[in-house]
This record gives C-alpha cells, structure tokens and sequence, in this order.
C-alpha cells in the first residue's frame, strides 16, 4: 500500500498510480512516487489490547503509519479473567470430548487405553496451568493479551 497527503488529507492506493494531478500539472508514467510525495504505508503489529489509530507521516522514516493505542474495556479485570477463563475451560472441555467415547466404554467393562488416559490427565493439568497463569494477571491488556492454546 502506498499514500500521499494530499488537499490536507491523507489518500491510500493499492500501488502507484500511472498518472497523477497536482498542482504542477498532470504527470503520466510515474515510476518514483517519492518524488511526487508518495511513500509506503506501513502496518504495525497490535496486540489484541491494542488498535491503530489514525494514519500519519512519519518524516524521519519516510513512510505513513499508524499509532498503536490501547483499547479501553468497561469490564473489570476480574471479569475479564473470568471470560478467559471460561474460554479456556470450554477450549480444553472440546479436546477432553473428543476421548469421552473412552471413558463411557470403560464404565461399561472394556479397558480405556493408558495413552488416552494420560493424554487426559495431560489436558487437565495443562489447563489448570494456562488458569492459575490467568489469576496471576493484574492488569486488564495483560488478560486480554494472555494466548490461549490452540488445537488445530
């Protein structure tokens, strides 16, 4: 993506145009865009705490971007902590699922397999780590930012 301010605003292109009207005329078959005043526009990365403000030029890198800002939440920490919670809780309840046929076989007589039995001991305590690491947070972007595992 490529910008240039212009008539005070800042305008964003998918590449550099062909042909360009400024107030020095109209100019065909641009291939150096910085000579007209246009300059890449870079992306940063956020956080899920984090979104982009509103895009400006950075004179000393020579590029338009954005500022990171925090999100604000109306939700307490506390409240947060038990989203995310729940979150995980449900996460790890659809992986454990996928063994349960195991578990109800095995009520009814047949042997459940130790490698299942482990993995699910291994699930539940990989779970109550990621929750206890939950807890330990003390602020809102730090439960928001925690990663949950994923299972793909």
């Amino acid at each position: 993506m490529i910008a240039i301010q212009h008539e005070g605003t800042i305008k964003k292109f998918t590449a550099l145009p062909k042909v360009w009207t400024d107030e020095n005329g109209t100019h065909l078959n641009i291939t150096d865009g910085s000579s007209f005043g246009f300059y890449p526009v870079v992306r940063p990365t956020t956080k899920q705490s984090e979104q982009l403000g509103d895009i400006y030029f950075d004179a000393d890198n020579e590029v338009f971007t954005y500022p990171v800002e925090s999100k604000t939440y109306t939700q307490t920490v506390a409240e947060l902590k038990e989203q995310k919670i729940a979150n995980l809780k449900d996460l790890y309840n659809r992986e454990l699922a996928k063994t349960d046929w195991y578990i109800i076989r095995g009520q009814e007589g047949t042997a459940v397999p130790q490698d299942i039995l482990d993995a699910r001991t291994t699930l539940r305590t990989e779970c109550a780590t990621h929750e206890t690491n939950i807890n330990a947070k003390t602020t809102k972007a730090s439960v928001i930012d925690y990663e949950l595992p994923s299972f793909i």
